[in-house]
């Protein structure tokens, strides 16, 4: 696995532009990531491509991931051959490479089974490789997805990346519809006139889903691997995204509602800081290492730039950088929680 010396647990933030402008941008992200102390996850589909982004790295000690493209899959042999294309130029410069999960895991089993075997043969052959993460993307079964990775238990380069959020949604459809069949509780955020009298159901079916995070983090865990998360709030109700998912919300907000529930006018998220603390303290329980990736999305929000206004003097308009510099903002206050989360888990039992 890793060395001694390898922390045992890293904390990263989503590292993007995700807003029009120059590279100033990325200035911006590397200072506010350096004064938090974040690690950064970068998409890059070409290995040129990640170089550029490298240099806007925090620091030299930051821990980096790779979020590859869509379209790489672990049983393709071209995306086979582009994976190992990354591991071998960015060994011991990178933590892990991550790709998404895809259907062949569940209908083809077998031979992603041998993929991923073959990937890390190939793998241990690169000194200091990355690993591996296959992140839960395409809505498989969480009993499906854990399966899988128990299947490939002794594998030492290639593990589960959790997206929290990915099953968490999943799982709150699921429920519902078991209540409600054939209908999709994450629709109910444009229908006012049923929304008040389902509240009831879909706040059941957000614990639910909770709960089954819970559950996959636990059985993840077990086996001992190193593994990676995807961390973000959920609720099928939310509207705060600028790209139309009900997730990759900030732990710190909650779901406005048009009307009373419960005495108030709105309702937690799914998770919370309590259930980032919950998740936390069961991945810490497990044997493997932990890195934990913050993939929050921007809103429209702005936050003056203060010491940073200076890299935009060339800016007319700075309305793109103040958009920015709030959710860099975000992110380093979901940064202070996530280590105050490490920090409770670890003074009970978990190791940082």
């Amino acid at each position: 696995m890793r060395s001694s010396a390898q922390p045992r647990v890293l904390t990263l933030g989503l590292f993007e532009k995700r807003i029009d402008g120059d590279d100033c941008l990325l200035e911006l992200a590397r200072r506010r990531f350096h004064q938090a102390g974040m690690g950064a996850e970068m998409h890059a589909g070409t290995p040129d491509q990640l170089n550029g982004l490298m240099k806007f790295r925090p620091s030299e000690e930051a821990p980096v991931v790779v979020h590859l493209p869509r379209d790489f899959q672990l049983a393709d042999a071209r995306s086979q051959w582009r994976i190992l294309d990354f591991a071998a130029r960015f060994a011991g410069r990178v933590h892990g490479l991550v790709c998404h999960d895809h259907t062949d895991m569940a209908w083809r089993r077998e031979d992603s089974l041998g993929a991923a075997r073959e990937m890390d043969s190939r793998l241990a052959k690169i000194d200091r490789c990355p690993t591996l993460f296959i992140e839960y993307a395409v809505g498989l079964e969480p009993d499906t997805f854990a399966r899988f990775f128990s299947s490939i238990r002794d594998l030492t380069r290639v593990s589960a990346c959790i997206d929290i959020g990915h099953v968490g949604i999943r799982q709150a459809r699921a429920a519902y519809s078991e209540i409600h069949p054939g209908q999709d509780i994450c629709a109910l955020k444009t229908q006012d006139a049923l929304l008040p009298q389902s509240m009831a159901d879909v706040e059941a079916a957000v614990n639910a889903a909770a709960a089954k995070v819970l559950e996959l983090v636990d059985r993840i865990g077990a086996l001992g691997k190193p593994v990676h998360f995807h961390l973000h709030d959920a609720h099928p109700l939310s509207t705060f995204s600028p790209f139309g998912v009900s997730d990759h919300l900030s732990f710190l907000t909650e779901i406005p509602l048009r009307f009373e529930y419960r005495g108030r006018r709105s309702v937690p998220l799914m998770f919370g800081p309590a259930g980032l603390g919950r998740i936390v303290a069961k991945a810490l329980a497990g044997i493997g290492p932990v890195s934990f990736t913050l993939e929050i999305h921007p809103t429209a929000d702005r936050l003056a730039l203060d010491d940073a206004a200076s890299l935009f003097g060339h800016w007319q308009d700075k309305t793109n950088a103040e958009q920015m510099n709030h959710w860099l903002s975000v992110l380093a206050r979901n940064h202070a929680l996530l280590r105050e989360s490490i920090n409770a888990a670890s003074s009970t039992g978990g190791h940082s």
